[in-house]
């Protein structure tokens, strides 16, 4: 087949309802399509045009639509008016056999008699091709003939009807619009108007999730605008496309070679699209916004049956809907900016913005945008602050809320009440201040570091309540976006201010106690930013004052602000930030704080959570003890409250139980010790108690736990044998341990002479013998330099055979001189040796301050013997001691 001739076209039947419109864009699916794959066959072959040319043109035809069955039937006026006004003018019930048809096997007879002349624009599928020069294309799953409408035509005679349609057409082009056609001037401006206002409705719908984008909004907007009236014909067509329409509505329009015809017949599709949306949006009370409609200015007189719309506009106001709802809003917002006691600074913006907001229509974008923005800003308290209930009964009264929430944690309760009293005494102080620049009340940054369980977060509520300022927390835990703690610039989508500025709004006062939970496992620097070094600003008293939000973009002063931060390990702070703060550490609970905590805290709570009342249940000092050290081993005391739950929670089982067998007279409140096993299970953890005799070799250290806060004793015993002079070493050692045998080996060998261990000063102690060091509980690690002493005097025990008191502990490191010197964890290790039943204990003299913070009860339970060296181990160790030469 050769070069089409203008007039001659070769049809393609469109499915059925589909109408392609001039200047719109259509995907015709070619699956099973016979007619398109052998018309596209036919044109690849023609190899001097290439399909997708300007040149070369296709006719795209609609269906005729079917025979419409009975519409319904309108009594009244209102019942006729209902009916266009939601239906068109005829109701479209398409028949089942008109659904059915192929396109493809479409005879002339039912083909409509308007068409549209398309350019062929590519094939889209699973292969994306811009020309068909190279394919043979019969058809796929996927594939589509992408056309775009030129302009319209009508069939005067079909030609060809296999395999495709083939017929004479008559084209016809648009002809400009008149000046002295009044009536179609009005119709083109009505239809300009009522696009707008149909593609601001469409936009206020996209915060729902459904209707136009605001980028789309605004190109659609500038292509309406851009329409003159010699385009008035391609604006309709497009319009009409674009909205919901009947099918038999899309053939009249199409049938409309006429541009004033068509013009009237889209104004009237338009005006029912745009009253049923609105009639939807009423029904769903959502507001109307104010729609930027186009003035008419040309005095032109309004056409039959089509509404005349203006768009009302103050100056300096914004667009505003009827009742001023709008206008009032901004009223109320504006009082509130005046009320809100901003900063100077803050005040001047505000206004500043307000000025801008009142200039914008509500659908504008940025509209939103500087709403919220000044909304967040009245709800920042600039300078609403809680005024501290400073008297004569502040310190009393803080001392007495922080001892009854917390046992112990001295440290931190006492700073703390360090604050209380400066800060009284300088409101007390009504002196003018004469210095350079006023004196500002700058609150303390403290850090809490401890070990998981021991109080730090609830200790921070317990002194917002001591304080009687409002309590926020922020877990930092996890955060690694900088714009989290600084917040989003507002040139972002859905900015909002970061974590400080959004607890300022929560508490509503400028000085709350604000928490900031787990600094530790606060994100390092990524592709996100630095979050830590963002902390920077917030935690420093010297640059607090001026904190700038990345939203709010105005300094807010943060120094009233009293920040307690907490954290398991310092290792992770990096160490700008950790400068900037306070340090407190919080050691573990002992065995005995863990007493007082659980008979004054946790054994009442865990009695009135599990239904029990006071008296229920009876938990004997013994039985916590027992569940203290046998079934938790933990520097907190979260295990230890679990534990008594279950205790508390068998004891409810039994006395629910027993009543109602009513035999409640048989229920036992107290809890026995020979209990636990069935209740607790199995003992999780064994302390060693002091044995009555030792053999030789044998001498009783301390230990402290690393975790629980924990200490007992340990038995470390050394035995000889014949051998070659090695050293053997077992029970899970660690390598400062197995150095500490090794110095105290050459130690006692260097002075074996001395201490009457050899006959003469140059032979070797153990030339013809092993030496076999050994601490019990082989499955629990063990490390650390404190039991060099220990291990001295336990070496010279068994090379002399002479027996240590099995109530004598001690612990020390040792140096290659002899040297007693300072340990850790004592106040663990001295109230584990006395509740194993330790009489006597021996110290380093250097850990003599540590021994000062021990409760009363352990210093007067124990003996405390002070050395400062082995020597002096020696001396209160091993009685009577005989020495070869004089005391060193």
């Amino acid at each position: 087949m050769g070069t089409y001739k203008p007039n001659t076209l070769p049809l393609i039947p469109l499915p059925y309802s589909a109408v392609l419109f001039p200047g719109v864009i259509l995907r015709i699916f070619i699956s099973d399509r016979q007619d398109i794959a052998a018309l596209v066959a036919k044109l690849s072959n023609n190899n001097t045009t290439p399909l997708n040319s300007s040149d070369l043109r296709i006719g795209c035809i609609p269906l005729k639509p079917p025979t419409p069955v009975s519409p319904p039937i309108a009594k009244t006026d209102e019942d006729k008016k209902r009916i266009i006004e939601e239906e068109g003018d005829e109701v479209e019930e398409t028949q089942p056999a008109f659904l059915n048809i192929d396109p493809s096997s479409a005879t002339p007879e039912e083909l409509f008699s308007h068409g549209t002349t398309a350019q062929v624009v590519g094939l889209e599928g699973h292969s994306r091709v811009d020309s068909f020069g190279t394919h043979g294309a019969n058809g796929g799953n996927g594939m589509a003939l992408v056309v775009e409408g030129v302009s319209r035509f009508r069939v005067r005679q079909f030609l060809q009807r296999t395999p495709f349609i083939e017929a004479d057409v008559e084209h016809f082009v648009d002809s400009p619009v008149q000046k002295s056609d009044v009536p179609a001037h009005s119709y083109f401006t009505q239809l300009k108007t009522l696009s707008r206002e149909l593609v601001a409705l469409l936009q206020m719908n996209s915060s729902r999730g459904v209707g136009l984008p605001p980028l789309v909004a605004r190109r659609l907007e500038l292509l309406i605008a851009e329409k003159k009236l010699c385009d008035a014909g391609s604006l309709a067509d497009f319009m009409v496309s674009a909205v919901e329409t009947t099918l038999a509505e899309r053939l009249r329009i199409l049938s409309a070679v006429d541009v004033p015809e068509r013009l009237e017949k889209a104004v009237t599709v338009l005006t029912r699209q745009v009253n049923k949306i609105k009639s939807i949006l009423t029904r769903s009370n959502k507001i109307l916004p104010p729609l930027i409609v186009m003035d008419r200015r040309d005095g032109l007189p309004s056409l039959p049956g089509v509404p005349p719309r203006s768009a009302k506009r103050s100056a300096g106001f914004g667009d505003m809907d009827e009742d001023g709802e709008n206008d009032e809003e901004l009223d109320e917002l504006s009082k509130k900016i005046e009320e809100a006691k901003l900063s100077p600074e803050a005040l001047k913006l505000a206004r500043r913005e307000m000025q801008r907001l009142r200039r914008m229509s509500p659908i504008q974008a940025e509209y939103g945008v500087c709403r919220t923005y000044l909304e967040t800003l009245t709800e920042i308290p600039w300078s609403i602050t809680t005024e501290d209930q400073l008297d004569a009964t502040t310190l009393v009264r803080a001392r007495k809320q922080l001892n009854d929430d917390h046992y112990g944690l001295e440290a931190i309760k006492k700073r703390l009440l360090e604050y209380l009293a400066v800060l009284r005494l300088k409101r007390q102080n009504d002196e003018p201040v004469i210095a350079k620049k006023p004196l500002v009340d700058k609150s303390p940054i403290l850090l809490l570091v401890g070990p998981p369980g021991v109080g730090k977060t609830s200790l921070a509520r317990s002194v917002a309540s001591a304080l009687g300022r409002k309590f926020h927390r922020i877990s930092l835990g996890g955060v690694r976006d900088e714009a989290e703690i600084r917040g989003h610039r507002r040139t972002y989508v859905a900015a909002m201010p970061g974590l400080i500025v959004n607890a300022l709004k929560k508490v509503g006062v400028a000085n709350p106690v604000i928490l900031l939970d787990e600094i530790d496992k606060i994100g390092g620097a990524n592709f996100h930013g630095d979050p830590s070094a963002a902390m920077l600003e917030v935690l420093d008293p010297e640059q607090n004052w001026s904190f700038t939000d990345h939203y709010i973009n105005i300094p807010i002063d943060l120094s009233k602000v009293l920040f307690i931060a907490t954290a398991n390990s310092v290792d992770t702070i990096p160490p700008p930030l950790l400068d900037r703060m306070e340090r407190i550490q919080l050691s573990g609970y002992t065995s005995l704080e863990k007493m007082h905590i659980a008979s004054q805290y946790l054994i009442p709570k865990q009695v009135q959570s599990n239904g029990l009342a006071a008296g229920q249940v009876e938990i004997s000092a013994d039985v916590l003890s027992t569940i203290i050290t046998s079934y938790t081993r933990e520097s907190g005391v979260r295990n230890l409250e679990r534990e008594i739950g279950s205790v508390c929670r068998a004891k409810a089982v039994e006395y629910a139980e027993a009543k109602d067998a009513h035999k409640e007279e048989s229920y036992r409140p107290r809890v026995e010790v020979s209990e636990l096993e069935s209740i607790l299970g199995i003992e999780k953890y064994y302390s060693e108690i002091a044995e009555r005799s030792n053999k030789p070799g044998v001498v009783t250290g301390l230990v402290a736990f690393s975790t629980g806060g924990i200490g007992s004793i340990l038995f470390i015993e050394a035995e000889q044998m014949p051998g070659s002079g090695r050293l053997q070493l077992t029970g899970k050692l660690g390598e400062v341990i197995k150095e500490s045998v090794e110095v105290a080996l050459t130690w006692v060998k260097a002075h074996a002479y001395v201490l009457g261990l050899t006959n003469h000063p140059d032979e070797d102690l153990t030339k013809n013998r092993n030496v076999h060091v050994h601490c019990p509980a082989g499955a629990v690690p063990k490390d650390g330099p404190s039991a060099g002493v220990a291990f001295t005097i336990a070496m010279i025990s068994m090379f002399s055979g002479r027996r240590i008191s099995p109530t004598l502990a001690m612990t020390g490191e040792v140096s290659l001189r002899g040297r007693v010197t300072p340990v850790g964890g004592i106040k663990e290790k001295l109230i584990g040796a006395l509740t194993a039943g330790v009489k006597t204990v021996l110290l380093p003299a250097h850990n003599r301050k540590e021994v000062r913070e021990l409760p009363e009860e352990v210093k007067n339970g124990l003996e405390i013997i002070y050395v400062r060296s082995v020597w002096e181990a020696l001396k209160h160790g091993m009685r009577p001691l005989t020495l070869l030469v004089p005391f060193p």
